[in-house]
C-alpha cells in the first residue's frame, strides 16, 4: 500500500500525522510519502515537501510563494508517475489541493479529501470541482454531511479528529500555578493564530485590548500560546504591554485554554480547541484591506467561528475585520471577567457544541475509509470530468 497525502498548514499536519498513524496501524508495511511538517514526518512519513512558509492569507503573500509552491506541485507529481499511489488523501489547504488532485486524477489515483474546504462558506462553486476530483470527502463536522450529500459529493461524516489529540491536561488549578497566576487573578490567554502573517496583523490589537482589561481588572495576568514557526520576533509587539510581561507557552494551546478565564482567539482550529475545554472566548479576525474587500463578496455565511457555525446561533462573539478594534475586544472580554453568570452560560454553550462533535475515533474511521477506498478503486478510478 502506498499512500500520499499533502497537507499545507500547522492543523492539517496534526490530524495528518494522527491518519498516518492509523494507517500504520491497520497496514504496517504501507508507505507514506507526501507534503507536510512535523507530525507527518513523525508518523514515518517520507516528506517530498515541507509546509513552512507556505500557510499564508492574502493575495501578495500567496503570490511571493507561488514560485515554491509550483516546484512542491512538480515534485509531487513527479513522484506520482514514477511511483503510482494507491491512493491520495488531501487535507484540506484547497487552493493547492485542488489543482495537485486534479493532475493525480489524470493518472488514475483515487482520491480521498480529508478535513474538506469550506466551501459551503467560501467560493462555494468550488463544490462542483470537489465532485467531478473526490473518490471520498471526509468531514469533520455534522451540518457538513448533508450539504455534501445534497451537492452529489461522496461524503461521510468521521467525527472532528481533535477529540483523538487533545493531550491530557493536569488540574486547572495547577496550570495557573504554573503559568504564575496567584488565586483570585483573572487569566487572559492571547492566541494569535498560527500563520506568520495573520500573527503580524492580529497581536498588535489583541496587546491594545489586553492593555485596556488591564487598566479596568489590574490584577489580571497573561498568557500567550505560541504556534510552531511563530518567531520571537513576530511576538515583538508583547514587549508594548503595561504591567508584567504576558508568559510564553510555547506548543502547549490546550493547557493554556485549560487554565484560562477568558481566551482572546483569531478564527481558525483554535475556536474548536477552545470550545472543548469549555473557555469563554471572544473570536477576531483582520485581512488586509484589499484582500477583504475582493474576498467578502464570495463568502456566504455570516459568522465565522466554529462554534457558532456548529451550534447554529451566535454563543461567542466575533469581531471581524473593521470590528476588531482594540476597545470592542477589551468591552467583550470585561463582560465575561466581572460577569461570572455569563461567563458560566457560555460555558455551558460550549459544552453543547462539543456534544455536537462526535465521538473520539475519527482518525481511525478516516484510515479506514481511505484503505477501503483505494482497495474498491484497485486502479480503476474514474477519469477526471
Amino acid at each position: 500500500m502506498r499512500v500520499m497525502i499533502s497537507c499545507g498548514e500547522p492543523s492539517g499536519d496534526l490530524y495528518a500525522g494522527e491518519l498516518v498513524r492509523e494507517i500504520r496501524a491497520r497496514e504496517p508495511s504501507a508507505q507514506i510519502v507526501g507534503f507536510g511538517g512535523d507530525h507527518l514526518r513523525a508518523a514515518g512519513a517520507e516528506l517530498l515537501g515541507e509546509l513552512s512558509g507556505l500557510s499564508v492569507t492574502g493575495l501578495l503573500e500567496v503570490a511571493r510563494i507561488l514560485p515554491r509552491t509550483y516546484r512542491l506541485y512538480r515534485r509531487l507529481v513527479s513522484s506520482a508517475r514514477t511511483e503510482r499511489p494507491d491512493v491520495f488523501v488531501a487535507v484540506d489547504f484547497p487552493d493547492f489541493n485542488f489543482i495537485l488532485a486534479r493532475a493525480l486524477r489524470e493518472l488514475h489515483v483515487p482520491i480521498v479529501y480529508y478535513i474538506s474546504p469550506q466551501l459551503w462558506a467560501w467560493r462555494p462553486r468550488r463544490m462542483e470541482t470537489m465532485r467531478r476530483i473526490a473518490d471520498l470527502v471526509l468531514v469533520i463536522f455534522p451540518f457538513e454531511e448533508r450539504i455534501y450529500r445534497e451537492a452529489g459529493v461522496p461524503v461521510q461524516w468521521i467525527g472532528h479528529p481533535l477529540l483523538d489529540v487533545m493531550p491530557p491536561t493536569p488540574p486547572r488549578a495547577q496550570l495557573r500555578s504554573e503559568f504564575g497566576v496567584a488565586a483570585g487573578e483573572p487569566l487572559v490567554a492571547l492566541l494569535p493564530g498560527s500563520r506568520r502573517n495573520e500573527v503580524r496583523a492580529i497581536l498588535p490589537g489583541l496587546v491594545s485590548a489586553a492593555d485596556i482589561i488591564r487598566s479596568r481588572v489590574p490584577a489580571t495576568r497573561l498568557v500567550l500560546a505560541r504556534a510552531p514557526h511563530v518567531t520571537d520576533q513576530l511576538l515583538a509587539s508583547l514587549a508594548r504591554l503595561a504591567g508584567p510581561p504576558a508568559t510564553v507557552v510555547d506548543g502547549r494551546a490546550d493547557a493554556v485554554l485549560e487554565a484560562a478565564d477568558v481566551a482572546l482567539v483569531a478564527s481558525g482550529t483554535v475556536t474548536v480547541q477552545a470550545a472543548l475545554h469549555r473557555c469563554p472566548m471572544i473570536v477576531v479576525y483582520r485581512l488586509s484591506p484589499l484582500t477583504y474587500r475582493l474576498g467578502r463578496p464570495f463568502v456566504h455565511v455570516n459568522t465565522f467561528a466554529m462554534a457558532n457555525l456548529v451550534a447554529g446561533r451566535t454563543v461567542v462573539p466575533e469581531l471581524i475585520q473593521q470590528d476588531f478594534v482594540p476597545e470592542r475586544v477589551a468591552g467583550e472580554a470585561l463582560k465575561l471577567l466581572t460577569n461570572p453568570s455569563l461567563a458560566a452560560r457560555m460555558r455551558t454553550d460550549l459544552e453543547a457544541v462539543r456534544l455536537q462533535l462526535g465521538e473520539p475515533g475519527a482518525s481511525g474511521r478516516a484510515a479506514d475509509a481511505v484503505l477501503l477506498t483505494a482497495r474498491d478503486a484497485s486502479g480503476r478510478a474514474r477519469p477526471l470530468g
